[in-house]
C-alpha cells in the first residue's frame, strides 16, 4: 500500500517510520497540500492530511483521478475537506479522533503562567539589559486565582486537572456536565463563571451557528477588570476585534491564542515583512499582553505518536474491509 503523507515536518520523519508497523511504503512531504503538489498524489492509493491541507473539489477530483481509494486526515477537525464532494467521489475517510489531551492542557497553562507572571515582558526587558522590577512586574499565584474552564470533555478535563494541580480554585461550564471531573470542579452557568473567574481557558468544539464568536463583547463586558482569556480551541470561538477592544481598554489583563478562523492565510508560512490580516496584525502588536502561537498544540511527542497510530490503524481498517471506528 502505497501512502502519501502531507504537512510531514523534519522532525516528525522519524516519528512516521517508526510507527509504521503495516509496513506501507510511504512518501513524506514536508509541504502542506496545495495546487502545486496534489499531482505528488499519483500512484499512491491513500493519503493523509494535516490541518490546513485543503482537500477541495478541485484537488479531490484530481485524487480520484490519480486513483485514490484512502483519504485520511491526522487531526480531530476535518472542515479542510468538503465530505460531500469526497464521499459524492467514493473516498474511504477517517479521522483522529483524539490525542494526547495533555499536550494541549499543557499549552494552556503555558499561556496562563506567562500571562500571570508577565514571563514575556520580563523577559523582553531583561534581554534588552533592563534590570528594573517594575509596578507591571507583580502578580498574584496562581493558587490564589478562579480557573474557568469552558468544554470539559478530555482535553477540559485534563486541563482543570492541571490548573487544580497548581492549586487553583476551578469552575466549569459545558452543557454536558463530566461526571468524573465534579471530583476536582464546579459546575456553574456561563455567566456565574465569567463573573467569577481571574482565568478562561476554551476547549469546547466549534459548532457552526451555534457558538461563533463565544468571546465577544457582550461576554467580556460580563468579566473580572483584567481577565486573563486562553483559546487553545477554535478559532471561530473568538471575536477577535472585541478582544482586541478589550486589551486596549484593560478590561482584558492578557489574552493567548493558538488558533485563528482565517489562520491557514498566514500560519506555517514566513510572512516577514508581508501583510496579513490587518485585526491579527493588530492583536500581535499588543505582545506582550497579547500571545500568539501557530496552531502548535498537538507539536508534542506524544500527541504525535497518538496522530499517526490511529491514522495507520484506520487504514489498516479499510485495507481488510473492518469496520473503522473513526470513518467520516
Amino acid at each position: 500500500m502505497k501512502l502519501i503523507c502531507y504537512g510531514v515536518r523534519k522532525v516528525e520523519k522519524d516519528f512516521f517510520l517508526k510507527l509504521n508497523k503495516f509496513g506501507y511504503e510511504l512518501t513524506l512531504v514536508e509541504e502542506l497540500l496545495n495546487d502545486k503538489n496534489i499531482d505528488l498524489v499519483e500512484g499512491h492509493e491513500a493519503v493523509m492530511l494535516r490541518a490546513n491541507c485543503p482537500a477541495n473539489k478541485e484537488n479531490l477530483n484530481k485524487m480520484k483521478k490519480y486513483g485514490v481509494k484512502y483519504l485520511l486526515t491526522r487531526t480531530v477537525g476535518y472542515n479542510h475537506i468538503d465530505l460531500d464532494v469526497a464521499k459524492e467521489l467514493g473516498f474511504e475517510m477517517a479521522r483522529v479522533p483524539r490525542y494526547s489531551p495533555n499536550a494541549i492542557g499543557e499549552l494552556a497553562i503555558t499561556f496562563a503562567m506567562n500571562l500571570v507572571r508577565k514571563g514575556a515582558y520580563m523577559v523582553d526587558r531583561t534581554r534588552s539589559k533592563n534590570f528594573v522590577v517594575d509596578e507591571y512586574m507583580f502578580s498574584p499565584e496562581i493558587r490564589n486565582l478562579v480557573v474557568g474552564v469552558i468544554g470539559t470533555g478530555k482535553i477540559g478535563f485534563t486541563t482543570a486537572k492541571l490548573f487544580k494541580g497548581l492549586g487553583s480554585k476551578v469552575l466549569a461550564y459545558d452543557i454536558y456536565e463530566n461526571e468524573e471531573a465534579k471530583s476536582i470542579l464546579e459546575y456553574v452557568t456561563m455567566d456565574e463563571l465569567v463573573k467569577n473567574a481571574d482565568i478562561i481557558t476554551l476547549h469546547c468544539p466549534y459548532i457552526k451557528g451555534k457558538n461563533d464568536n463565544l468571546i465577544n463583547d457582550e461576554l467580556i463586558s460580563k468579566m473580572k477588570d483584567n481577565i486573563i482569556i486562553i483559546n487553545t480551541a477554535r478559532g471561530e470561538l473568538q471575536d477577535v476585534d472585541a478582544i482586541i477592544r478589550g486589551l486596549e481598554s484593560k478590561k482584558i489583563g492578557g489574552y493567548g491564542t493558538d488558533v485563528f478562523s482565517n489562520e491557514k492565510e498566514f500560519f506555517f508560512k514566513n510572512m516577514e515583512g508581508k501583510e496579513i490580516d490587518p485585526t491579527v496584525e493588530k492583536l500581535l502588536s499588543l505582545y506582550p499582553r497579547a500571545l500568539v502561537t501557530p496552531h502548535i498544540g498537538s507539536y508534542t511527542d506524544e500527541a504525535l505518536t497518538n496522530m499517526i497510530e490511529i491514522s495507520y490503524e484506520n487504514l489498516n481498517d479499510f485495507i481488510k474491509g473492518n469496520d473503522c471506528e473513526n470513518k467520516l
